[in-house]
């Protein structure tokens, strides 16, 4: 929280420490809206009493651009930056577009400042499912706030450093992370833990990044965030076929919701991925289900014997 901190207006970190201190150690998102209550996520929604005042916006649009707003503007372009410590901001305020693309974002009015939180050893419990001598392909589904990048990291993580107790040896990873959310990179340097042997193509889209770590890293692992688009599938197979482990996150509460998003059907229907994870969160509490290569959930006996 002390970069978060560093970048935030006096007057709203003094908002944020009347917050109960159990609270402020689970905190997930900042939200920033000018002329609106601030509010925090924590485990639950608690808007503080402080109307935020177009000076804060300002002074916070200052902090994160250091001063030269236009040196943002790939970063406003993209809609989000990330900094110190691997927390994302994302952003939104009035669209420029050109030749009808996004351009920059200008008068910005909002801000989401999400707190990176890195959970070593959040796999752990999953190994038995996803290593059988080889890492297993395994797509991580869930809503958002349900952890998907926190658990897509630390599985990264694991399978470039290994585990020594479960004799499972250190393996080349490749991360493509379009969204610089997986590795936290600020200026090409991980600022989370993802494992001895990670390569790390920050910034770049995925499907062409995917095409490119295979052509120029040989990775035995290949890490992507968030898949579901067209161009998407032609890198998975890329991958499969090369034989290669790939292990990314797609949206929706659940496998069979996720499976009616036509892309993602087409994926999980050419057999790409091994083992599915369900992820879902109540009341602060996250909970997992694996699935097998056709979507069906593995018997409890089959899960306590490994």
């Amino acid at each position: 929280m002390e970069t978060i901190y560093s970048y935030l207006p006096q007057t709203l970190k003094e908002t944020i420490d009347t917050m109960p201190s159990q609270l402020k150690s689970e905190i997930e998102e900042i939200r920033v809206r000018i002329g609106k209550p601030l509010e925090v996520i924590a485990g639950r929604l608690c808007h503080l009493p402080h109307i935020v005042t177009v000076e804060e916006g300002q002074a916070l649009v200052n902090k994160l651009s250091k001063h030269s707003f236009y040196a943002l503007d790939e970063e406003l372009r993209c809609g989000y930056l990330t900094i110190e410590g691997g927390h994302r901001v994302g952003l939104s305020g009035k669209v420029i577009l050109e030749g009808g693309k996004v351009k920059a974002l200008r008068h910005l009015s909002s801000f989401n400042l999400r707190i990176a939180r890195e959970k070593i050893g959040a796999c752990q419990p999953l190994i038995p499912w996803l290593f059988d001598g080889k890492w297993k392909s395994t797509l991580i589904i869930g809503a958002p706030q349900t952890g998907k990048t926190t658990l897509l990291r630390d599985l990264a993580r694991t399978a470039a450093t290994g585990v020594e107790q479960r004799a499972i040896p250190s393996a080349k990873v490749g991360i493509v992370d379009e969204r610089s959310e997986i590795a936290g990179c600020v200026k090409g340097i991980p600022q989370l833990d993802v494992g001895m042997r990670t390569d790390i193509l920050d910034a770049c889209p995925k499907a062409e990044g995917m095409m490119m770590m295979i052509r120029s890293m040989s990775p035995d692992v290949l890490v992507a965030d968030e898949i579901g688009r067209a161009e998407d599938g032609q890198a998975v197979a890329e991958a499969i076929n090369s034989g290669i482990t790939l292990m990314a996150t797609a949206h929706g509460s659940s496998f069979n919701e996720a499976v009616r998003r036509p892309i993602i059907q087409a994926i999980i229907e050419s057999g790409a991925f091994e083992r599915f994870i369900e992820l879902s969160s109540k009341n602060g509490v996250r909970s997992f289900t694996v699935l097998d290569q056709n979507g069906h959930k593995f018997s409890l006996p089959e899960r306590t014997s490994k």
